[in-house]
């Protein structure tokens, strides 16, 4: 079954590092993609830019709306994403816990609604 992780976390933290911390920081993230491809369960992944090049549209009415940034005001922002194939809810817990992203943020788990 496919499970998206949704990486959530304060994006003033990661500007906030020094160089070696970052470095690290990207480092772990390295080694994390690397297990989801040797486990053979990693379908993709990427890193989002700054919520500042956010756009948001909605259509109320009839007429589209374009705002710039996002629609939502929290204290965590969605930095980035994992989509993996694993037999099952147990197995995407597991693997969201070894996330870096869940020792200074949120990992979100949704099931894939297949279409």
């Amino acid at each position: 079954m496919q499970y998206m992780l949704l990486i959530y976390a304060q994006e003033a933290g990661f500007q906030d590092l020094t160089e070696a911390q970052a470095s690290a920081a990207m480092a772990s993230y390295g080694a994390y993609s690397e297990a989801l491809k040797k486990a053979d369960v990693l379908l993709a992944s990427n890193r989002l830019k700054p919520v500042a090049t956010a756009t948001t549209v909605r259509t109320t009415d009839g007429k589209t709306e374009v705002l710039n940034g996002p629609y939502a005001d929290t204290k965590e922002q969605l930095g980035g994403y994992y989509l993996i194939n694993v037999p099952d809810l147990d197995a995407a817990l597991s693997w969201a816990a070894r996330c870096p992203g869940a020792s200074h943020g949120k990992v979100e788990i949704r099931p894939i609604w297949a279409m």
